[in-house]
C-alpha cells in the first residue's frame, strides 16, 4: 500500500533538513525513505530525536551524497550497510536495503544488500515499524498495515511472528517492551510464538535484554509489559523471581496474591513520581524496578504457621539478595544493584511504627540507613499498600505521614543526611592516644551510636562519654590518655 500523506489528516511536521537530504538522493539518481520508528511516531504525535532512513544506495555511495553536505558522519556500522551522520543537531544513520538471514544459533545477521524497499520492510519487527515515508514526495509505504495495526492499538509481524522471532529473538523483549511503552495489545500470532519460543531468548547477550527490560519498566504502562513477559514465559529466562511470584494459593486463600500485588506495587510507585524539578523525577527505573522486585524473597521463606496464618520471615533480606543477583546476571552497574537490592531490604522498616511508635534514635537510623533513598524509600512504602481495607489502608498512611513529619523535623534540626560522631578519627587518636587501628574503630563505631541515640552532643560530653567507654576497655590499661600538652607521636 502506497500514497501520499497528507499533513492535514495526521499531526505531523517534517523538519526541512529531511526534505532537503531526499531531495539529494533522488537528484543523485537514489531512493531515500525515512523509515521505523520516526515515521510510527508521525501517527502517534511524537516526535524522535534519531532519524532511520534506509536506501538503494551503497555505503560507498550514501558517503557521496552526504559528504559535503553533513556536519560530520562516521562508518562504524558500514559492514551492515549503515552511515551515521550530524546535520542540524540531528543524529541520522542511513542504510541500504538489506535483505538479511540469521545464524539459527546467533542474533546477528549474514548482511546480503537488497534492491527492494518492500523486502526491507518485511524483515522488520513489527508492523508499526515496517512503514516508510519516501522522500521528497512524501509518499507513505505501507506493504503489512502498520496504520492499521496503529489504530487498533495492536502489535503484529509482518511476516510469520515464528520467523521473526527466531531471525532475531530480542524481537520478543522488544514486543514486551512496545505493549509497556505504547499500550498496545499483542495478536495472538504474536503470543502464541513468544510463548513457544520464549527459550531461544538464551542466545542473546544479558545486556541486550537488560537494554530493552530497563526501556520495559520506565515505560507508560510497565504492568502490561511485565505480565506479557510472565504469561510467554519469557520471565522464565529472564525473571524467574517475578515469575515465581505466582505462588499456588493454598485453600483457604489465607495470602494475597503476591504477583499482582507486586504488580499493583509497581504501578503505584510509578505514579508517585514527580517532574523534572522533584525528589525522584520519572521515570526512575531504580524505583520501579525495587517496586517490582520488593517481595520476591515470599516465596522462599513463606511458611504456613500453626494457627493457620501464613508468615514470609525474613523475606526482605532474602529478596534483596535474590535482586542483586540478578541484576548482577542481568549485567547492571553496581550503583543500580546497591540502591535497587538495599530499597528491597528496607521495604519492610516502617512497619510497626504506628503500632509502637519510634524513639528519635530510631528515626534516624532509618533516615541514614536509608541515605540517599529516602526519596525513593518514601514511595515505595507507601506503594506497598495495596489492601482493600480502607481503614488499614488510612492507618497506614497516616502512621507513615506522621513519620514523615518526623523526619522532617529531626532533619531541620540535626543534618541526619550525613551523620557522623561528634569526635572524628583524628579527635579520637588524639584524646585516647592512640595510633590508627582496630580500637579506633571500635571508639568511632561507639560514638557513632551515642549520637544515633542521643543525638548531637557538645565536644565536651562527647570527649566525656568517650573516656567513660575507653575506661572499661582492655587497652585503656596500657595506654595512657594524653594531656592537652601532649602530641599523638
Amino acid at each position: 500500500m502506497a500514497h501520499v500523506l497528507d499533513s492535514s489528516s495526521v499531526n505531523f511536521t517534517i523538519d526541512p533538513v529531511v526534505l532537503d537530504l531526499g531531495q539529494r538522493f533522488v537528484d543523485a539518481g537514489f531512493e531515500l525513505s525515512l523509515v521505523g520508528g520516526p515515521v510510527r511516531d508521525l501517527f502517534l504525535g511524537r516526535t524522535s530525536p534519531d532519524l532511520d532512513f534506509t536506501t538503494d544506495a551503497t555505503p560507498d555511495q550514501t558517503i557521496g551524497v552526504i559528504k559535503k553536505w553533513a556536519d560530520n558522519f562516521w562508518e562504524i556500522g558500514r559492514a551492515f550497510g549503515t552511515i551515521g551522520m550530524k546535520k542540524s543537531g540531528f543524529q541520522i544513520e542511513i542504510t541500504t536495503y538489506r535483505a538479511e538471514a540469521y545464524d539459527p544459533d546467533s542474533r546477528k545477521p549474514v548482511v546480503a544488500f537488497g534492491n527492494s524497499l518492500t523486502d526491507d520492510l518485511l524483515r522488520r519487527d513489527f508492523t508499526i515499524n515496517a512503514m516508510a515515508l519516501r522522500l521528497p514526495s512524501l509518499e507513505l509505504v505501507d506493504p503489512f498495515g502498520g496504520v492499521r495495526d496503529l489504530h487498533a492499538s495492536e502489535l503484529a509481524t509482518p511476516g510469520a511472528p515464528e520467523s521473526s522471532f527466531s531471525d532475531d529473538p530480542l524481537r520478543m523483549m522488544r514486543a514486551a517492551r512496545f505493549a509497556s511503552q505504547l499500550g498496545v495489545s499483542v495478536h495472538d500470532d504474536v503470543r502464541l510464538a513468544m510463548s513457544h519460543m520464549a527459550d531461544r531468548i538464551k542466545i542473546i547477550s544479558a545486556e541486550r535484554v537488560r537494554e530493552e527490560l530497563v526501556k520495559l519498566i520506565n515505560g507508560a504502562h510497565p504492568r502490561v509489559g511485565i505480565d506479557l513477559l510472565v504469561d510467554t514465559g519469557l520471565a522464565e529466562f529472564v525473571l524467574p523471581e517475578v515469575s515465581a511470584l505466582r505462588l499456588e494459593a493454598d485453600e483457604h486463600h489465607r495470602h494475597k496474591d503476591v504477583y499482582q500485588h507486586s504488580l499493583q506495587v509497581l504501578e503505584q510507585a510509578a505514579a508517585l513520581e514527580t517532574g523534572p524539578d522533584g525528589a525522584v523525577p520519572g521515570p526512575d527505573f531504580v524505583l520501579r524496578f525495587a517496586a517490582l522486585m520488593h517481595d520476591v524473597g515470599k516465596p522462599a521463606t513463606r511458611r504456613f504457621e500453626p494457627g493457620g496464618a501464613v508468615s514470609f520471615r525474613h523475606h526482605d533480606v532474602v529478596g534483596s539478595k535474590l535482586t542483586a543477583k540478578r541484576m548482577k546476571a542481568l549485567r547492571f552497574d553496581n550503583e543500580s544493584i546497591k540502591a535497587v537490592s538495599r530499597l528491597v531490604e528496607l521495604h519492610m522498616r516502617f512497619y510497626g511504627y504506628g503500632d509502637a511508635g519510634w524513639s528519635d534514635s530510631a528515626v534516624r537510623r532509618y533516615v541514614t540507613d536509608a541515605g540517599p533513598l529516602l526519596e525513593r524509600l518514601h514511595r515505595l512504602t507507601r506503594s506497598d499498600v495495596t489492601t482493600r481495607n480502607q481503614r488499614k489502608a488510612d492507618r497506614l498512611s497516616f502512621a507513615y505521614d506522621d513519620l514523615e513529619q518526623r523526619i522532617s523535623k529531626l532533619l531541620e534540626q540535626e543534618s541526619l543526611a550525613a551523620v557522623r560522631p561528634d569526635l572524628d578519627g583524628a579527635q579520637i587518636m588524639a584524646l585516647l592516644g592512640l595510633k590508627p587501628g582496630p580500637v579506633v574503630g571500635r571508639a568511632y563505631k561507639f560514638l557513632l551510636e551515642e549520637r544515633m541515640e542521643h543525638g548531637p552532643l557538645s565536644p565536651e560530653e562527647a570527649e566525656q562519654k568517650l573516656l567513660a567507654w575507653w575506661e572499661a576497655q582492655p587497652e585503656s590499661a596500657v595506654v595512657e590518655p594524653l594531656t592537652e600538652t601532649e602530641e599523638p607521636s
